[in-house]
């Protein structure tokens, strides 16, 4: 063999114990473990601010501010909460300017803002109703001065106060004094609610008068003339007895089924006179004309001289003998006429 063959051979042999290691390798990674095969490397997220936030407490964490801190990080206070049922905005370079003096962050390339510009941040509470208030003070008021406060209600000097209480707080209100003026009506409470500590710092005074109020029916939606109405067109409100008149329909089974008169706004009490029962008989219209007496009935068409509603009392004519005659609508197009036998023996011939 040559030396040039030599060193010929000695390159294939390189190059085939480079293939011999290249086609065993595979083989030396099958035999690792699959959780080895399959780790990949774990990218580090970068803090991130958040949009918007609703806490239940006075202060705002910088965890409720930013996302991904460390939990040693999102417990550091960072700024004061609005007050109770308050929403307030911070500047996002405020929230990353405290981060970093607050060693979290070591500078603004190390959050993520996201373009955001503010941070809006809402205090739950719980907000008492004008109606919470006034149960509470006619409670107060039947307990210590035998008020009954069934037919009353509570106008509050200047409008019923902004109540909010902390949000996890289910008790109700309680008076913990209250005046009363029998002669002129006049109240003045103060108010707490058991374990708010909002309300125990600073209870809540409250002055006004208790007027008479009634039961009063009104529509839901506008009603239009001539259009029947139905039980869920209207509803029942209390409403001061001063300034209506004494023709207010207080029971809305009364209002049901009849017919507006008029067109009828939405919340404006209704009076008897605004709604009608339903006419089946028209003025003009031929209607069938029904004799009645003890054991005989006799029916002919007629014509009916005015309207009429199930029940009501009409005019009706007799086109054969041009009598007019009074009777009682009993249904669509029919009115009932009652007479003796005599009469209605002569009715018979005059047909």
């Amino acid at each position: 063999m040559t030396a040039r063959t030599f060193f010929v051979a000695l390159g294939l042999l390189g190059q085939l114990g480079s293939l011999a290691e290249a086609q065993t390798a595979p083989a030396r990674q099958s035999q690792r473990s699959p959780t080895a095969l399959n780790a990949q490397p774990i990218a580090v997220l970068r803090p991130q601010l958040k949009t918007d936030v609703t806490l239940t407490r006075d202060i705002v964490m910088f965890g409720d501010l930013i996302a991904g801190l460390r939990p040693a990080q999102a417990t550091l206070p960072a700024f004061r909460a609005p007050a109770l049922g308050e929403t307030g905005t911070i500047q996002a370079h405020r929230i990353v300017e405290a981060a970093i003096a607050n060693g979290i962050l070591a500078d603004s390339a190390e959050i993520d803002q996201r373009g955001i510009g503010q941070v809006i941040v809402s205090r739950a509470a719980r907000r008492l109703s004008a109606l919470d208030i006034e149960n509470a003070v006619k409670l107060a008021l039947a307990e210590r001065h035998n008020v009954d406060g069934r037919s009353l209600a509570l106008v509050f000097d200047g409008g019923a106060p902004n109540l909010v209480v902390e949000p996890d707080l289910t008790a109700s209100l309680t008076v913990q004094d209250v005046t009363y003026d029998a002669r002129a009506k006049r109240v003045n409470a103060v108010m707490t609610l058991p374990g708010s500590a909002s309300l125990r710092l600073k209870p809540v005074r409250i002055t006004g008068q208790l007027i008479e109020t009634v039961d009063v029916v009104v529509p839901l939606r506008a009603v239009a003339r001539g259009e029947t109405l139905a039980a869920a067109d209207i509803t029942t409100e209390r409403r001061p007895r001063e300034g209506l008149g004494t023709d207010m329909i207080a029971d809305a089974p009364l209002a049901v089924g009849r017919v507006a008169r008029r067109s009828l706004a939405v919340g404006v009490p209704l009076r008897a006179q605004d709604i009608q029962r339903q006419e089946i008989v028209a003025r003009g219209d031929v209607i069938t004309i029904v004799y009645e007496a003890p054991g005989v009935q006799l029916s002919l068409r007629g014509r009916a001289n005015e309207a009429g509603a199930m029940g009501d009392s009409v005019a009706v004519t007799n086109p054969n003998s041009k009598r007019v005659l009074q009777g009682t609508v009993t249904g669509p197009g029919r009115v009932s006429v009652n007479t003796t036998s005599a009469n209605l023996g002569r009715v018979a011939v005059a047909q």
